[in-house]
């Protein structure tokens, strides 16, 4: 498995230079994609599981509440934010790191098969696994992180 990690790491760096020349991915795979996890999930969700509805519902809110909530949310909704996907981190000397060059492999610290971290502005909000649509890597969402999980692990 970690051999498939680091081919697939390697082959990063070449399909990056690739995917210029055979434009962008086709929305009938990504189609295909959201087909495919619109059956793992309703597999999913034939299995007894928890709630994931964890973000409030502001559709339903009550009175005059329902019209500022929606424009005060109204205002975020194009705020940018930076979504970073972290396959693991690694600590390596300044003369290593010199050392290193085309085809190199450099160690990290997650193991093959562990899910990966999604950070919004460098907090982590999910978990997910990579998957890959027409030569292009995606990840899809295993865990959300919730807002009380979030505040457990600060005190740790």
């Amino acid at each position: 498995m970690a051999d498939e990690l680091s081919d697939a790491l390697s082959s990063m760096g070449m399909d990056a230079a690739d995917d210029a020349s055979k434009g962008a991915i086709s929305e009938d795979d990504w189609a295909a994609a959201m087909a495919e996890q619109a059956v793992a999930d309703q597999s999913a969700a034939a299995a007894p599981s928890q709630s994931a509805n964890i973000f409030p519902n502001f559709n339903n809110a009550a009175g005059a509440n329902a019209g500022s909530v929606m424009s005060e949310l109204d205002m975020i909704l194009d705020i940018p934010v930076h979504l970073t996907v972290e396959l693991g981190r690694t600590r390596i000397a300044i003369k290593n790191l010199l050392q290193l060059a085309h085809g190199s492999v450099v160690e990290l610290d997650a193991m093959a098969g562990e899910p990966m971290d999604v950070l919004v502005n460098g907090t982590l909000i999910a978990q997910g696994e990579v998957v890959v649509v027409n030569d292009k890597f995606g990840i899809r969402l295993t865990d959300i992180i919730t807002p009380t999980e979030r505040m457990r692990k600060l005190g740790h």
